[in-house]
């Protein structure tokens, strides 16, 4: 005898995952950091499954310890884009002082459905895999070295007056949730990536830190020239061995950046698309801690 999960038995597990996930990257983040919780001031959090209200942000404060007057940005809706925005986000709020604290988490793999047999669905269940990351942004250095965001770039492309909302999209039945990407998504990567605002300074980076969102996604991203195959050497070791996680997937191959780190002064682009259809960029390089 088989039993179906019902949706709301099904999102409650995500929920719970995602809170693990998230509370355990974050305790990392400030470890390594050198950060205590009373010293953060602003919260950023971002996952798109595992609805909830009070959500993610919530579950941070209360498990960490933050200061209950932390500025809390919830976000739930930016899927594989979450990290690069919030990182660009948290560079705009960032100061002397005030520390942000970055954090995402996604369970991805409670959005497989067995009984969705599309292609896309087909192909989610190759590339996702569940994961949590998190990061402190700060304007004063840190215990570690790391990466120096110089200037940032979000872009809703909406192809001409035409709704790129199908493009890629979440949604929810009694069975759960589902993602739905068309071929216009890998199409629009192609159409945003020439609008990056660096281009015409002739500037070409010497490491990156792209969402893995696919194998395709990254052809593209070397053939529109924002970086060499050479610079794509963790997101690709990223998507091989990690998969695809979401939002959370940048900051994972930031965290291979630390591991194994440009040479001091190197110069890099972070960059990620989802749902809108949606982009973030920054220009950034890489600093040594004094």
């Amino acid at each position: 005898m088989s039993r179906t999960e019902g949706f709301q038995e099904r999102n409650e597990r995500t929920f719970a995952e995602v809170c693990k996930l998230g509370e355990r990257a974050a305790r990392q983040a400030l470890d390594q950091a050198g950060i205590r919780p009373r010293d953060i001031g602003t919260l950023i959090t971002f996952h798109a499954t595992g609805l909830a209200i009070p959500g993610l942000d919530v579950h941070l404060v209360n498990a960490l310890g933050l200061p209950s007057t932390v500025q809390r940005i919830p976000m739930t809706q930016l899927a594989c884009a979450g990290g690069a925005h919030a990182l660009g986000l948290a560079a705009a709020l960032v100061r002397p002082g005030h520390h942000v604290l970055v954090a995402g988490a996604e369970a991805l793999s409670t959005v497989y459905q067995h009984t969705d047999a599309t292609l896309p669905a087909m192909i989610y269940k190759m590339l996702f895999g569940d994961g949590g990351a998190a990061a402190v942004v700060s304007a004063e250095p840190l215990r570690q070295p790391g990466l120096f965001i110089e200037d940032t770039w979000t872009y809703l492309h909406t192809d001409e007056g035409r709704d790129t909302v199908h493009y890629y999209k979440l949604r929810a039945d009694s069975t759960g949730y589902h993602f739905d990407s068309t071929r216009d998504a890998i199409k629009a990567v192609s159409k945003v990536l020439p609008l990056l605002p660096w281009g015409e300074e002739r500037w070409e980076p010497d490491f990156a830190v792209i969402h893995p969102g696919s194998p395709k996604i990254l052809d593209l991203v070397v053939e529109a020239g924002a970086c060499s195959e050479k610079a794509l050497r963790h997101s690709r070791t990223s998507l091989e061995e990690d998969g695809n996680t979401g939002g959370p997937a940048v900051l994972r191959i930031l965290d291979r950046t630390h591991d194994d780190p440009p040479p001091e002064g190197a110069q890099g682009l972070l960059f990620g698309v989802g749902p809108g259809f949606s982009a973030a960029a920054a220009r950034t390089h890489w600093a040594a801690s004094v």
